[in-house]
């Protein structure tokens, strides 16, 4: 039996973004473990930890931000590099998951790259997976080692709470897909649900036409929340429509903050008054504007940590309400 108090807890940081790891670091109390990550000159990747691991419970932290391939690359490299120094277990803490909007086969000769990124972190030796707002509820079930799925709900619900009036407020899915998430967000706050209904041409990407919108707007504050931004088109047509519509004021939320180019640039001059998104991502000084407010998820994930770590309920910290 091993007792809690002979029990080593690891953090090691990937280098896509060090900040959340070390925040996460400080909110366990505990100093990040240098991986020591280089390339060799043809771009090969190559880490080797500062300190021993043989027993301990690794955490490797590494977001799969912008280059993807490469942060995906570099966190099955640190992976094996834990395995074969002989971790007890090895948990990948990817705030952002890569590849998840390829979770399904929507077109014939397509692949399923999430599955595929699923496949290589077990086979690199991960023990299990932690997670913020995957895509789709799906992906729970391409890994057979245990997942734990935050939501970043509390952090942003918590932002609602401080700053609009539920009477006045209205929560809008920006598509139909959103639509059992946005409605637990109603729930929790006690205010309005409204909908809007899109259609994505056949044979494009990153494009989306914003058809019509199911509830009511008019006059009211309406706060547009999705799981990630990309480009943000379709989240600044879903605006334009529910101005066409009467919304009196308009906020965009959203978990994971891509704002893959022309991103910025759209939301800035969309009517919307703030963009609020928690910091899974790093956001670079050019994806920065005016309207843009960046909310701590480093509480959160070193609290699902602190849970795995003790063998504790990782669902408590979200009332049983970690489910997409």
């Amino acid at each position: 039996m091993e007792s809690l108090s002979k029990r080593r807890l690891v953090i090691v940081s990937g280098r896509c973004h060090p900040a959340l790891a070390q925040d996460v670091a400080d909110n366990l109390g505990v100093a990040l473990t240098n991986a020591n990550v280089r390339e060799f000159a043809n771009g090969e990747i190559h880490c080797r930890f500062d300190e021993s691991v043989r027993g301990a419970h690794v955490f490797i932290v590494q977001t799969h931000a912008t280059p993807v391939n490469d942060a995906v690359m570099e966190q099955l490299i640190m992976i094996d590099a834990a395995k074969r120094a002989s971790a007890k277990s090895i948990t990948a803490v990817i705030p952002n998951y890569g590849y998840a909007r390829q979770d399904r086969k929507s077109a014939g000769r397509e692949p399923i790259t999430a599955k595929l990124v699923a496949d290589m972190l077990q086979t690199a030796g991960a023990t299990r997976v932690l997670s913020v707002d995957f895509h789709s509820g799906q992906i729970q079930g391409f890994f057979d080692i245990p997942v734990d799925h935050l939501v970043a709900a509390p952090v942003l619900e918590a932002y609602l709470r401080e700053n609009i009036d539920p009477k006045k407020m209205v929560v809008v899915a920006p598509d139909a897909g959103r639509v059992k998430v946005a409605e637990r967000y109603a729930q929790h706050l006690g205010c309005d649900l409204a909908l809007v209904h899109k259609t994505r041409p056949k044979g494009t990407a990153n494009v989306v036409e914003a058809r019509h919108i199911v509830g009511d707007v008019v006059g009211r504050h309406c706060v547009l929340i999705d799981d990630m931004i990309d480009t943000a088109g379709t989240i600044v047509a879903a605006c334009d429509l529910l101005k066409e519509h009467g919304a009196d004021d308009i906020w965009v939320m959203a978990t994971h903050a891509v704002f893959s180019p022309p991103a910025a640039e759209r939301l800035f001059n969309a009517p919307v008054s703030r963009v609020i998104v928690t910091d899974t991502l790093p956001l670079t000084p050019e994806k920065r504007f005016e309207k843009l407010e960046i909310l701590s998820i480093a509480p959160l994930i070193a609290n699902a940590i602190s849970a795995i770590f003790e063998d504790s309920s990782v669902s408590e910290i979200f009332g049983g309400e970690n489910l997409l």
